[in-house]
């Protein structure tokens, strides 16, 4: 009898063994988030984003750890394997690349350890996701321009990286609130400008070359918007009469809207972005990986309310 009560026991501490190897954090009680970010994590919304997940995580006892890959999606699947080693709480990942970065997410399916996706989309493995309704963005300028561009107006929109889901979606939430409703609109010229200022204005050069009259210039980030902006400056060619849409509501483009040069920038929300990241990792640490999807609204920013969000 003793052999069985023996083994009884092993089977039991086996069984013990498999449930914490099964626990929801993958971390062993680890108290570290690692953030693993696409960009410099300093700049615009994503800085903004970095710095409300550290706040809050420290403030709910976690210690974040952030990776930068500078836009290079090898840099980042190392990252991704060195973080995965250590087995943090739980994952909140930024993709440079969503097919990429894939087999990474995959890998810390297997480890057990909890992956939230944010900012941009992953191809696959099992992730929570927290996201911008990056349609709301398009359609807040879209509704906006409808309502204030002259009959008969001519514009010309900026689009972001094209292979970007973001960049098409912001895209065709405007087209549906503004051109769709008010045929009389021209889009004169749309570009790929790749999020960039530098290249929108090379674009925006071009376009004053070939058509007379602009009278607005709508863009996917404010990066690009400015860049058109101030090449209109530079030409001679910009007035009170202009308006400008962008996205990001970045310092600048919140003291251009201020001034009066812009008319409309659509802010990403990134404290109630951090705040719902943190709300749901810690239900990972706690339970396990999830596979909820949660949109965070965007707040339009024009002349009526940017005192607000003037610093």
């Amino acid at each position: 009898m003793k052999w069985k009560q023996g083994l009884a026991c092993l089977l039991a501490a086996g069984m013990m063994a498999v449930a914490a190897g099964c626990g929801g954090s993958g971390g062993s009680g680890s108290k570290t988030i690692a953030f693993v970010s696409h960009d410099t994590v300093d700049k615009d919304f994503t800085g903004a984003l970095r710095k409300g997940v550290e706040a809050q995580g420290q403030a709910l006892g976690f210690e974040v750890e952030t990776t930068n890959a500078n836009m290079d999606a090898n840099a980042q699947i190392d990252q991704m394997n060195e973080v995965i080693v250590k087995k943090p709480a739980a994952i909140v990942l930024l993709p440079v690349e969503a097919n990429a970065l894939t087999p990474a997410v995959e890998k810390a399916n297997k480890e057990g350890i909890p992956v939230l996706v944010t900012n941009r989309d992953i191809a696959g493995g099992q992730t929570a996701q927290v996201h911008s309704d990056e349609q709301q963005a398009g359609r807040l300028q879209g509704e906006f321009m409808a309502k204030h561009l002259p009959q008969g107006a001519k514009i010309v929109y900026f689009m972001g990286d094209s292979t970007q889901a973001a960049a098409r979606v912001r895209w065709e939430g405007f087209k549906a609130a503004c051109l769709d409703k008010r045929p009389d609109i021209e889009l004169l010229a749309m570009a790929d400008a790749a999020w960039s200022r530098t290249e929108a204005m090379k674009y925006m050069k071009l376009w004053m070359h070939l058509f007379p009259q602009i009278d607005a210039i709508v863009s996917g980030n404010d990066e690009m918007a400015i860049g058109g902006m101030l090449a209109m400056k530079e030409e001679g060619r910009f007035n009170s009469n202009v308006l400008v849409g962008g996205v990001d509501a970045g310092d600048e483009a919140v003291k251009y809207v201020a001034s009066g040069d812009m008319s409309q920038t659509i802010k990403q929300d990134a404290d109630n972005t951090a705040k719902t990241i943190l709300d749901i990792v810690q239900q990972m640490v706690q339970g396990g990986q999830v596979t909820v999807d949660e949109k965070v609204p965007f707040i339009e920013i024009t002349k009526d309310n940017v005192a607000q969000f003037l610093k």
